[in-house]
């Protein structure tokens, strides 16, 4: 028999929180034991509680995105971190292993996905969502372009041609978010810099411009 397991809940939709709880509460051995909706209150979480799991939203305030990852990681080495998310970018995937994450779910992935990755861990594994899986055995199949290959007549940063190719692709700032790591407020403010500093006043005017630019929309 397993010996219980407790886990802490970190997304900063109360619903999701509700809903992952009730996927735990029907495995054995596995119980939530804490919850948190922005980052600050986790960190205090994990310093505080001996939990063994952390399921963790990579989109909530107060998240730096994946680096967050290495934070939690250095306060409990031992911790088992189960990423769940949106976010279904290769690179993302990538370096959410690579900072310390032990297994990847995405949130439009299979529920009992939950369960096969909580059991791997167990086991001393890892689990990756099958819909992410890809990332890591064939990392440039069919691939989005990169940030880096948009040329533009203004020069942007990295971040900016980014958010550019994501707005062609008709993300909302959430969805923007939540792909990149980063919060609501700050991919809404890239997306005001970047209309900005194009001379650009409405999000159809940015897809326009990303169009002409030869970026694919979605």
């Amino acid at each position: 028999m397993h010996r219980p397991l407790t886990a802490i809940l970190a997304d900063d939709h109360a619903i999701m929180r509700e809903g992952v709880k009730l996927l735990i509460g029907a495995m054995e051995n596995v119980s939530v034991v804490a919850e948190a909706a922005e980052g600050e209150t986790l960190l205090k979480l994990v310093r505080d509680t001996k939990a063994d799991l952390l399921v963790l939203d990579l989109g909530m305030p107060g998240v730096s995105g994946v680096p967050f990852i290495a934070e939690i990681r250095e306060l409990a080495p031992r911790l088992k971190i189960v990423v769940l998310t949106a976010n279904i970018e290769p690179r993302t995937v990538r370096l959410a292993l690579e900072f310390g994450a032990n297994a990847y779910l995405t949130k439009d992935g299979d529920p009992e996905e939950l369960g096969a990755a909580i059991e791997a861990l167990r086991q001393g594994g890892t689990y990756l969502a099958r819909t992410v899986r890809f990332a890591v055995s064939e990392p440039d199949r069919s691939r989005m372009p990169d940030a880096q290959e948009i040329i533009s007549p203004v020069p942007l940063t990295q971040r900016e041609r980014q958010i550019l190719l994501l707005v062609a692709q008709g993300m909302t700032a959430r969805e923007t978010a939540e792909r990149l790591g980063i919060s609501q407020a700050t991919a809404r403010k890239h997306r005001e810099n970047l209309m900005r500093k194009l001379d650009l006043h409405s999000t159809a005017e940015l897809t326009a411009y990303a169009v002409r630019l030869g970026l694919p929309t979605g």
